[in-house]
Parts: structure tokens; C-alpha cells; sequence
């Protein structure tokens, strides 16, 4: 850090000059005439904004115009192939391999990503060091002068990270790179705090010198890894779904209450945990933001709810114990179909699609289920989210499935798929003869358990 804090004092005083473009090039070794892409961010989603075919060497370079916005811009070159740069009106040159890039970055010009990626080693090696002496400071014998000495390390790593941000913040008051490292700094923990009360120290003051009004942050991966990371106060393996979901659910009020200073920036993690804990299907959670939060810039009238609002509005219809949205849809023969109008004591309602490796794998083992019912108490609408015809009646007359199988042809755009906010396949849906949702399998192992529950297996 030494060696940049001398770098940066040099060459400082041109930080930030105006100029109408600036050149973003550098050489990747090992990527012979391969094209690279240059995307931005906002949260973890990328845009693609320009491409480039590098050299025989490897070279590459991009025109960066002045009224780009200052963020976070990812080179990438393959699936998990990227390196991840800041621009903040200055010329960029880097030198890196395609095979580990991160590893191998090399910063020849500037000085935003120098500050960054220079702290961020500096960062690693404190909290490595860190790790090391926690147990002692937990556990050593206090009386033992190798005690203290531990304790005086501990508290001296921690301050020597915050005098080398102070001096950065001097230096570099505009820094793009230093908002980032600002937003990611640790509450200080003294070596007083008993182990016990270690991570419910880190819990309370885990947001305490955050400035949630940064909107420039959006334009990088920096609120979501902080969202992320305070999350992970609360993970505990130890701890079954129920139990993870309760904590989590503490977790997000914290968040989001915390946010809540900043509408922008309050919908970005608003929608940054709902689009999360979908993924993983975390119901409770899910639940719980829907009847508590909504989105700042929400309207009341119907026709112009953002799309936030309606996936929050949608998940509080199809909670567990809500009636079942209903639809109709055009069977394989192109009969309409009706949800509520499927004469059965049991509907287990199924969204899968052709091309999802998942569903080719459960839709079988459901088969074997629902052929072997003996009376048979449950029907199946397998609701199919292609937009291929042939490659739908491929699947199904390839299985041999002979419950109702239904589509829209429309993808994901499907009116059904909406009212159930379908964003990934299979999603399924135990009904009960009022068509009110019963359970939210996420797996055949859960199905097997919700089935078993209701006695029809």
C-alpha cells in the first residue's frame, strides 16, 4: 500500500481532468483474436454496450466517451471469463490473463483501479490476519502476555485499515473507488466484545456508517454484496429452511429499514432480495416482503404499477393457504382449459418447459406417482412454458404423459406464467379441491412430503 499511496501522490494531480474520450484498452494474454465485451452494471445485472476483437497478442481497445457514466464495467470473454474495472473519466490500461485474470491483473494506468484493487489485497491480508488471531483473542489465556500482544494486533489491523482509507479519502475526495471500499467496510469490533456477543454486535451496527443516498453505487455489484454480506450474518447450516427463513426474515427488515432513507436505492435491494429469495424459493421470506414493503414509486392505479409492485402484489396471491389465481388455456388438442373448472380433490399444478434439465428429470418420476394412484384423487395441469410446439409434444408424447398438458406457446410472457410470477422452471403447486394453494414444492423429495402430508402417497 505504501508503493500506492506514492503512485497516487504523483500522479494525483491528474485524476479526473476533462477530456472527451478516454481510451479502456490493455492485452489479455492468451486471448488470440477472440471477441471481448464491455459491459455495465446496475446491482449484478449487465448490459452489453460494445464489443471488440482483441489481436494475435491479445491487445484490445475501446473508446470510452466522456458522458459515460462513472461505475463499474465488466471486460468479458467467455462463461466466467471477465475482469471488472472502474471508470471514472481517465484512460484505463491493463495487462491480465484469460485463463485467471483476477490473479493476474496488472494496473499500468489508473488511478481509480489502483485504489481499488491495491485495497482490495489490502483488505484480504488484513482479514486473513484477522482470522488467525480471533481464536486467540477468544481463547488464549487472558493472563498470558502472548494475550495481550494478540489483543494489541487485532485492534492494530483494524486500524490500519481505517488510517489508510482516511488517507485515501484525502487524497481522492471524488473517488468512485473509495465510495466502493467506504460500502464495504466492518463495523470495528474491539477485542472486549466476548465472543457471544460478537455477531449480535455485527448485526445492530452492521449499517451504521452507511450512506444509503450513494445512487452512484447502483452502477456496480457494490449493494448487492452488502446486502449479501449482511445476510450471511444470519446463515447458519445448522439451522433447518423454517429456521433459516425466520432469521432471514429478521435480516431483511433490518435492510430494508435501513434503505428505506433512500427510495432508489430502497427499491434496488427491495427488488435485489425478492428476486433472491425467489430463486431459492424461500416462501416465508418472500411473503413477509410482499405484505410488509412495497415499492417506493408504486402507483395506485393499476395500469401503472411497476413491475416490483406487481411480482409483490402477485406473491402475497399465491402465498400457501391463498386461493389459486385462476386462468383458462388451450390444452394440447386446443380446448380451453380452466384451473377451477379441473373436477379432482387434489390439483397439482405444474410450470416446466422442454429445454429445462430439471423438469425432463422430475416430470417421469411425477408420472409414476399420478399412474399409480389407485383411486385417483389428484389431477395434474402441467402448464408447459415453450414457445415451441414441437419441441412441448416432443416431451410429452415422448414420456407418455397423459394428465392435462397445456400451453400458451408464449415463454415466460404466458398470462399464466405471470399470474404465478413463473421467473424459473419447474415451479409447482398442490391444490386442494377449492383450488386453494396447499404447498410450494420445490423438489420431488418436497412434493413426496406435501403429498404424504395430505395422504396421496
Amino acid at each position: 500500500m505504501k508503493n500506492l499511496l506514492l503512485f497516487l501522490i504523483l500522479f494525483g494531480p491528474f485524476f479526473g481532468m476533462a477530456q472527451t474520450t478516454y481510451n479502456l484498452s490493455g492485452q489479455v494474454d492468451g486471448l488470440n483474436k477472440t471477441t471481448i465485451y464491455l459491459l455495465n452494471f446496475y446491482g449484478e445485472k449487465n448490459t452489453l454496450i460494445d464489443s471488440t476483437q482483441t489481436g494475435s497478442s491479445g491487445a484490445f481497445s475501446f473508446s470510452m466517451p466522456g458522458t459515460l457514466a462513472t461505475g463499474m464495467y465488466r471486460l468479458n470473454w467467455g462463461k466466467e471469463k471477465f475482469i471488472d474495472l472502474i471508470f471514472n473519466k481517465e484512460n484505463i490500461d491493463i495487462h491480465t490473463h484469460a485463463d485467471h485474470a483476477g490473479d493476474s491483473l496488472q494496473i499500468l494506468e489508473s488511478v481509480e483501479n489502483s485504489i481499488y484493487y491495491d485495497f482490495m489485497i489490502f483488505d484480504r491480508t488484513n482479514q486473513m490476519k484477522l482470522e488467525l488471531i480471533q481464536p486467540i483473542v477468544d481463547y488464549y489465556p487472558t493472563r498470558d502476555p502472548f494475550y495481550f500482544q494478540a489483543v494489541t494486533e487485532y485492534e492494530e489491523v483494524q486500524q490500519s485499515q481505517a488510517v489508510m482509507l482516511d488517507s485515501l479519502q484525502k487524497l481522492f475526495s471524488k473517488s468512485y473507488a473509495i465510495q466502493i471500499i467506504e460500502l464495504y467496510q466492518a463495523p470495528y469490533l474491539s477485542a472486549s466484545i466476548s465472543p457471544e456477543n460478537r455477531l449480535a454486535y455485527l448485526k445492530q451496527h452492521y449499517f451504521d456508517n452507511v450512506n444509503f443516498n450513494d445512487t452512484a453505487l447502483l452502477r456496480s455489484n457494490a449493494w448487492a454484496n452488502k446486502s449479501i454480506s449482511y445476510l450471511g450474518l444470519y446463515g447458519n447450516s445448522r439451522l433447518n429452511q423454517k429456521q433459516l427463513e425466520a432469521e432471514f426474515i429478521k435480516a431483511t427488515t433490518i435492510i430494508l429499514s435501513a434503505a428505506s432513507e433512500n427510495p432508489e436505492v430502497f427499491k434496488f435491494i427491495l427488488d435485489y432480495l425478492v428476486s433472491g429469495f425467489d430463486k431459492y424459493h424461500f416462501e416465508d421470506v418472500i411473503t413477509y416482503i410482499a405484505e410488509n414493503f412495497q415499492d417506493p414509486f408504486a402507483c395506485e392505479d393499476q395500469d401503472r404499477k411497476s413491475e416490483l409492485q406487481k411480482k409483490l402484489d402477485t406473491f402475497k396471491k399465491i402465498a400457501i393457504g391463498q386461493p389459486a389465481p385462476d386462468f383458462a388455456i388451450p390444452d394440447k388438442s386446443g380446448n380451453s382449459i380452466r384451473l377451477t373448472e379441473i373436477p379432482s380433490p387434489y390439483t397439482l399444478l405444474i410450470f416446466w418447459a422442454s429445454d429445462c434439465p430439471h423438469c425432463i428429470n422430475l416430470l417421469p418420476k411425477v408420472k409414476a406417482i399420478y399412474d399409480a394412484q389407485n383411486p385417483k384423487l389428484m389431477e395434474i395441469l402441467a402448464v408447459s412454458i415453450d414457445t415451441s410446439r414441437t419441441y412441448w409434444m416432443s416431451v410429452v408424447n415422448g414420456e407418455q404423459l397423459e394428465w392435462i398438458n397445456a400451453s400458451e406457446l408464449k415463454g415466460f410472457d404466458s398470462e399464466s406464467a405471470d399470474l404465478y410470477n413463473i421467473y424459473a422452471t419447474p415451479t409447482m403447486f398442490l391444490l386442494d379441491k377449492n383450488k386453494t394453494i396447499l404447498a410450494k414444492p420445490i423438489s420431488y423429495r418436497e412434493l413426496e412430503v406435501a403429498l404424504r402430508e395430505n395422504k396421496l402417497l
